[in-house]
């Protein structure tokens, strides 16, 4: 029997009562997967703002950055 099976069956013995518990947690471990993107994203955007290096807001044009890692545009 595969594990969702075994979840399936365990479910279908629970009062009803605990179904709603069992939801709410079932939907905090799919929101915990967002939740982990976006604060690796926030972690991301406060490293590149705290960085001290002046040249952080030096742009490129994407033909330079083409010709700087050898692509042909």
């Amino acid at each position: 029997m595969s594990e969702r099976e075994q979840a399936k069956q365990i479910i279908d013995q629970l009062p009803e009562y605990k179904i709603g518990h069992i939801l709410l947690f079932l939907k905090g471990v799919q929101f915990d997967d967002e939740l982990e993107d976006d604060l690796f994203c926030e972690k991301l955007y406060e490293n590149y703002l705290n960085d001290p290096d002046p040249e952080k807001h030096d742009t490129v044009t994407i033909e330079e950055l083409a010709a700087r890692e050898g692509i042909d545009l």
